[in-house]
């Protein structure tokens, strides 16, 4: 019995480096339900950009443009995508840089982790989710310029965009740098990196690419609005992943976010039509699709730090403002941002983002400040973020649309925006109905 117990004890021995190495080496193993979440939430995120944003565009433009603002959706997020891969994730959450870019220590994803330093997913993974942000925030700026723009220069110009406006952005929020390093502005899911960029720019490029033949005077109808309505509800439902995907875990965050952006889009929605039916007579089924992802975008900055209650306020203020903003952009100030691209999208999220700094009281149920802020400091960052981001986005894609409308002219000619874009860019028909 000695013997065996000896044998025993110098078994444990020269067993201890091994546990050691064991325990040193558990937190490089990714948590296989943290994994899936994150896996799912990048699918519903894809889902948004196709089909759901495809159709929810494609149905507010007139019938000879429908197939011009599928491809152009389609073609820029496959863009993106690749372009993320070779660069644009190294820029925004890459190793070896600074508080101004991530590095270039991942271009073409090489060199990632096990998992992502702080997180329990594997670094594939969360470029993978990170792509799909990519890919969609710069085909939201398509609705500013359908009916008008070149294909050549909307793929060119967006593909810059990603790496010159959206990465260094992300890096500013969401990589660590001087935004929320320095500064502490918070952006749970995008309202700063996503909607503000994609707003902002889509209004500049509306000015630079110019109006629509017959804009202001001509009526141009969407025709297909139960395609916008199918559109928004699957943006609706991506939006989980959108906002729930970015707690980055299958956890108590992501729950919240999510309750959060569904309170938030059924307010929002319900808070248009109630609006319509004193403005213009009707509630409109367009103007449910709108309301909804206008309260989508303004929670989104805020989704997995507030309360249910305040989603209830975040609602029905997007709707309060998204609203008649729309009616200052094209009447007022005679922009034709063809499907309000920066009243809905940009002005949502800037609107939660400020907000954010309000509601992040736990006092009003949310998570708290973090140590030294309170809620003046914090809308100060909050505002500091979005004026930073707001000048850098609108300043970029100036330049970037004009250098590139040198080698791709922006518009097309008249009589090819007469005959409609699906024939003269693609030569084909969305509807044959002979």
């Amino acid at each position: 019995m000695r013997k065996l117990a000896a044998i025993g004890a110098a078994a444990t021995v020269l067993a201890l480096p091994a546990i050691a190495w064991a325990q040193d080496g558990a937190e490089d193993v990714a948590d296989t339900g943290d994994t899936a979440w994150i896996l799912i939430s990048a699918a519903l995120v894809l889902m948004m950009t196709m089909p759901g944003l495809a159709l929810f565009y494609g149905g507010l433009v007139r019938a000879k443009n429908f197939l011009s603002v599928l491809v152009q959706v389609g073609a820029v997020a496959a863009a993106a995508s690749l372009l993320w891969i070779v660069a644009g994730y190294s820029v925004a959450f890459g190793t070896g840089g600074n508080g101004w870019y991530g590095g270039f220590g991942n271009l073409m994803l090489n060199n990632l982790g096990n998992v992502r330093a702080g997180y329990t997913v594997p670094e594939s993974a969360y470029a993978l989710f990170q792509m799909t942000f990519a890919a969609i925030t710069p085909a939201l700026m398509v609705g500013a310029w359908v009916d008008r723009a070149r294909f050549g220069w909307t793929v060119a110009f967006t593909a810059l965009w990603v790496l010159v406006v959206y990465s260094p952005v992300a890096h500013w929020i969401w990589g660590g740098g001087w935004l929320s390093s320095a500064i502490g502005t918070l952006d749970f899911a995008g309202g700063i990196v996503v909607h503000t960029t994609a707003g902002v720019s889509a209004l500049v490029a509306a000015l630079l690419v110019g109006k629509r033949n017959g804009f202001p005077k001509t009526m141009m109808l969407p025709h297909a609005p139960s395609l916008t309505m199918a559109g928004a509800a699957l943006l609706w439902v991506g939006w989980f992943g959108f906002n729930g995907g970015s707690a980055l875990a299958a956890n108590d965050d992501a729950a919240s976010a999510i309750i959060n952006t569904h309170v938030a889009a059924c307010m929002a929605a319900l808070v248009w039509l109630l609006i319509e039916r004193f403005t213009v007579g009707k509630p409109t089924s367009v103007g449910f699709a709108t309301g909804a992802v206008a309260g989508l975008a303004t929670v989104t900055p805020a989704a997995g730090f507030i309360s249910p209650g305040a989603a209830f306020v975040f609602g029905a203020l997007a709707a309060l403002i998204c609203y008649p903003m729309i009616q200052i952009v094209k009447k007022r100030l005679r922009i034709d941002d063809s499907l309000d691209v920066f009243a809905v999208h940009g002005v949502g999220g800037i609107t939660g983002s400020l907000l954010l700094g309000v509601f992040l009281s736990d006092a009003l149920g949310g998570t708290g400040y973090a140590d030294g802020k309170t809620m003046i400091s914090q809308i100060a960052a909050q505002a500091v973020g979005v004026g930073v981001v707001a000048i850098w986005s609108a300043v970029a894609t100036a330049v970037l649309a004009v250098a590139v409308s040198l080698l791709f002219p922006m518009r097309v000619s008249e009589d090819d925006e007469r005959e409609g874009l699906d024939l003269a860019s693609h030569g084909e028909r969305a509807w044959e109905l002979d």
